[in-house]
């Protein structure tokens, strides 16, 4: 069986599906890996790493598509809506497409990789459970989401995150109000704590206050009714729309930075 990685095609984006130290794992179950070429340089592995660890390089994309039996690709057609649909073509009859995929996004093109003859696993949909952690691809990238948001949210304040005494006085710390205690939300409340911010939250998860307070942070509460906010395997669920519209304003809680994870993630799994 051979497995191809072809170089992430979407703008800006740079990781890679499948990094060198796990080549050495598919040699030895029989799998040959064929990489197009430059495929992880944008991430910081170069082909000669590929190529130590047994992988071959292909002259070009349309010789992975080609070639691979299985096609192991980060953002694929469905998750890239700026350039995936070029690969289209080039994935034939029988072949297996595994990356992001966003299935629930949009069903016309998920019509178009199964009028390919494609079968396609999404890895979003991979379920949290305990026999499935290791392939938990959306959590993993959830956690970089969060510390990333707080990352680029202290590069573009313009001012100190910890508190700091100088000769001129004492500077107070940053207060940074984080939206959606998920993944992507605690890692953010801990990589503000980190660097030195007062952090706050809100989720409409009841359950997510004692997960909050766990990391330092504190619990923003607002007046509504959130007894069903949460399904059984503890996701949140979408308001009813009179709930919605009862939201009272969030008061200014936020004197250095406001961080709304829910579209850090978006614009980090873009790659922008």
């Amino acid at each position: 069986m051979i497995v191809g990685v072809p170089k992430e095609n979407y703008p800006g984006e740079r990781r890679v599906a499948l990094v060198p130290s796990v080549i050495a794992n598919l040699k030895k179950a029989g799998i040959e890996v064929l990489i197009e070429t430059a495929a992880g340089l944008a991430a910081g592995y170069p082909d000669t790493d590929y190529v130590e660890k047994g992988a071959k390089l292909a002259a070009n994309r349309e010789e992975v598509f080609r070639s691979a039996d299985a096609i192991v690709q980060f953002l694929s057609h469905g998750a890239n809506d700026k350039t995936g649909s070029a690969d289209l073509p080039l994935l034939r009859k029988g072949q297996v497409l595994i990356g992001f995929l966003r299935p629930l996004g949009s069903v016309k093109t998920i019509q178009e990789i199964a009028d390919r003859g494609v079968t396609a696993f999404s890895v979003e949909l991979v379920p949290r459970i305990t026999r499935a952690q290791s392939m938990d691809a959306l959590s993993s990238m959830a956690t970089i989401c969060g510390y990333k948001a707080v990352v680029l949210a202290a590069d573009t304040l313009p001012r100190m995150f910890p508190m700091l005494t100088t000769a001129a006085g004492t500077i107070a710390p940053a207060r940074v109000l984080i939206i959606g205690a998920g993944v992507a939300g605690l890692q953010a409340i801990a990589t503000a704590r980190r660097l030195g911010g007062v952090a706050s939250a809100y989720d409409m998860r009841p359950a997510s206050k004692e997960q909050v307070q766990s990391l330092g942070g504190r619990f923003v509460e607002l007046p509504i009714e959130a007894k069903n906010a949460q399904d059984a395997g503890g996701y949140g669920t979408a308001l009813a729309l009179t709930h919605i519209k009862s939201l009272p304003l969030l008061p200014a809680l936020v004197i250095g930075a406001v961080m709304l994870v829910d579209r850090g993630i978006a614009r980090l799994q873009q790659g922008s």
